[in-house]
């Protein structure tokens, strides 16, 4: 396995692009459509991201098997990593038998999200669009066509586990550029012809389709095809009862996540006209793409940092670990920074009918991005154990960000100032300063070690490696 800084650059882009791809639309979503279809645009993102809560936790953990097995691991355990043999020969019979796994549990996961859309989501946007002064027809063809893309989505999720769990960060996120950029334009055209909402939820049924194909025909070469063909796939019960332990943990600690960052949207606009939620939407989304974009460091290096656990070398977890929150809060504070002094004055250049929200409120919002950041890099790194110690925490966190939340909208004056100050408040009071902590603890984190570490990126490229004697590179016969 081999991950340096080519990978971190196809990151870089890979994750701006899928990510901000909405932003990239800004000009013409906040010029060609009203605030209020803006509004509704913000709720149907929303919405979709019950595909995170279905997946329930599996499709990280998939991705950090796929990766322990090829590392030479021949067997599955429920919490650790297995001990490596001297062979690094891949077991192609687990590999098929975890595939056959994946497909299965995709396969049913995606009739039930798609159960849910057509039924509960279909009437919650009924609520919605009660006082909606939109062609509500049209509104609601987006929402079937939103539901049939998501549901296809998410039974080929399984692609992704296998290309980022073999390695392939530079292939991977090659595919998602080329496909963004397709999106993007093909997301452009449509609007500028005038199909409103339509034309970007076809747009995503384009960029998902592109996806897949590249992705399949990346992952199942010649080779790998002929010696999965001719193995014999383990059990798939032994799969995937090894793997649904941490996978269940996983899933509840995302329903935490899930009441954290997404119940604003759907207790606010019960609560909140389409405007507010318009300008809650734009002003999250853009801090939520500078802190993707700032932990790309972190998150490109998750898979090697799962072999580094395997092969035992934790100072190397904690060179790559410090290197990558440095480089994350360094880049998050100058972005958040723009956004407060210039992002007002950009909206108004382009003409944009929808308006960020106050600056007071933004700072909170930059805070609370901040901290949730944070936490989701540390526990990145504890995920790595194959252990889940945040679930307890995560459900706690997000049921008490989901009733002051609640509480701001119904019972004061203050309601958008609450969907961004009522999660800061709850995890700075636990998560924010706990999975941090545990991390620096299990790596014997110093300051010498932070100071060895800023002066290293002070001496280099910014944040990539100075000389080839700095690279990790694990070659593999995969």
């Amino acid at each position: 396995m081999q991950i340096n800084k080519t990978d971190v650059i196809w990151n870089f882009f890979a994750t701006f692009l899928k990510i901000a791809s909405g932003v990239i639309l800004l000009p013409f979503i906040l010029k060609l459509l009203p605030v209020e279809e803006v509004g509704l645009w913000t709720i149907f993102m929303s919405v979709t991201i019950l595909i995170t809560l279905l997946d329930f936790g599996f499709n990280s953990s998939f991705t950090r098997n796929i990766t322990y097995i090829f590392s030479g691991i021949k067997e599955l355990k429920t919490k650790g990593v297995s001990n490596k043999v001297d062979s690094e020969q891949i077991d192609y019979g687990l590999l098929k038998g975890t595939i056959v796994s994946m497909r299965w549990f995709y396969s049913r996961v995606s009739i039930i999200l798609f159960i849910l859309l057509s039924t509960i989501g279909t009437y919650y946007i009924h609520l919605v669009l009660l006082n909606y002064n939109g062609d509500k027809r049209t509104a609601f063809i987006a929402w079937g066509l939103l539901c049939v893309i998501n549901t296809y989505y998410l039974y080929t999720l399984y692609y992704d586990c296998l290309l980022q769990g073999k390695g392939l960060i530079k292939v991977s996120k090659q595919i998602i550029v080329f496909s963004q950029i397709i999106f993007i334009i093909s997301a452009t055209i449509l609007l500028l012809c005038g199909f409103g909402l339509i034309a970007i939820i076809s747009a995503q049924l384009i960029y998902v389709l592109l996806t897949r194909l590249l992705s399949y025909k990346v992952f199942f070469t010649k080779d790998l095809k002929l010696n999965l063909n001719n193995s014999i796939p383990k059990d798939k019960k032994y799969i995937i009862k090894a793997i649904y332990p941490n996978a269940v943990k996983m899933g509840l600690t995302t329903l935490g996540g899930f009441l954290i960052q997404r119940s604003a949207v759907f207790i606010g606009s019960l609560y909140l006209p389409l405007s507010d939620i318009a300008s809650y939407g734009i002003t999250k989304q853009l801090l939520d793409i500078l802190a993707a974009v700032s932990s790309i460091f972190v998150t490109t290096y998750y898979p090697l940092i799962a072999k580094h656990r395997v092969d035992g070398l934790t100072d190397r977890i904690k060179q790559l670990f410090l290197k990558g929150t440095i480089f994350s809060f360094t880049l998050f504070c100058a972005g958040a920074a723009i956004i407060y002094f210039s992002g007002s004055t950009v909206l108004h250049l382009i003409g944009s009918k929808t308006e960020l929200v106050s600056k007071f409120i933004i700072l909170i919002a930059s805070f609370a991005t901040l901290v949730e950041m944070n936490i989701t890099n540390t526990a990145g790194i504890l995920l790595t154990k194959n252990e889940v110690p945040f679930l307890k925490p995560s459900l706690i966190s997000g049921l008490a960000t989901a009733i002051f939340i609640f509480i701001f909208c119904r019972f004061t004056f203050h309601g958008l100032l609450g969907l961004f100050l009522a999660p800061a408040i709850v995890q700075t009071s636990y998560q924010g300063w706990k999975w941090p902590y545990e991390v620096i603890k299990e790596l014997d984190v110093s300051l010498r070690d932070i100071k060895q570490s800023f002066y290293s990126i002070m001496n280099t490229h910014i944040f990539f490696f100075k000389n080839k004697s700095d690279k990790y590179h694990y070659k593999q016969n995969l």
